[in-house]
């Protein structure tokens, strides 16, 4: 599960489109998001994580918490244990060099070099991923959950992508990623819900960095 939650986190920052045109109303919309994303100093998420796999019968969703800091691309990624929503089960920090994957039951934290390769996007890039050598496809307007969303499908130019598609829905008010559907080629689905939102929030630097004494009993391997 610990490469699953951090490959579709990173996956759902590769997000690409499938058309020979990059729309103009996708990238206009687009460009508001990334640009609101862009003016925050820090912004923190809770979100929702199900993953279903017919082929497996699997559908599993958990919960999460994203803080990044965009301008210096630092993040903190929080996965709560099912069972108990206030434990963390597992946590992905990066401080824009150095990158720690600790995963609670196992007393382990993996520490390597942050990949700054295309195929490696963190979830910090998520509202700007879109910048570099994508296209994208507007489909209209639908109501999600209350709102009213902008809905956009990215595929990758790249055919050998394992995905093929991701549609986002963008809360047309706010200007925010609601969801990202992410689709395998084996006919997996993933998907995201963004579920607060918090701009700004007063939280100190040393979240994105892993502090070895506040970890117990956790080993350090270095992969770097």
């Amino acid at each position: 599960m610990k490469k699953l939650i951090t490959i579709s986190l990173i996956l759902i920052a590769s997000a690409y489109t499938a058309f020979a045109q990059k729309d103009a109303d996708a990238q206009k919309i687009l460009n508001g998001v990334s640009k609101k994303y862009k003016s925050y100093d820090m912004m923190k998420a809770d979100f929702s994580f199900t993953l279903n796999d017919p082929m497996s019968n699997i559908n599993d969703t958990q919960v999460g918490t994203l803080i990044s800091q965009p301008k210096a691309n630092k993040f903190k990624v929080m996965i709560y244990n099912p069972a108990d929503k206030s434990s963390v089960a597992q946590e992905i920090i990066s401080d824009g060099k150095s990158q720690w994957t600790y995963v609670k039951k196992d007393k382990e934290v993996e520490l390597n070099n942050v990949d700054h390769s295309e195929d490696n996007l963190n979830p910090a890039q998520l509202f700007t991923v879109y910048e570099h050598g994508y296209k994208y496809v507007y489909n209209g307007e639908q109501k999600i959950d209350g709102r009213v969303c902008q809905i956009i499908d990215l595929t990758p130019e790249d055919a050998k992508k394992q995905f093929f598609k991701v549609r986002l829905s963008i809360d047309k008010a706010k200007k925010q990623i609601y969801s990202a559907l992410i689709f395998d080629k084996n006919g997996s689905k993933y998907t995201y819900v963004i579920r607060t939102f918090t701009p700004n929030p007063k939280l100190p630097e040393t979240i994105f960095t892993f502090d070895k004494k506040n970890y117990p009993g956790v080993e350090v391997v270095d992969l770097r």
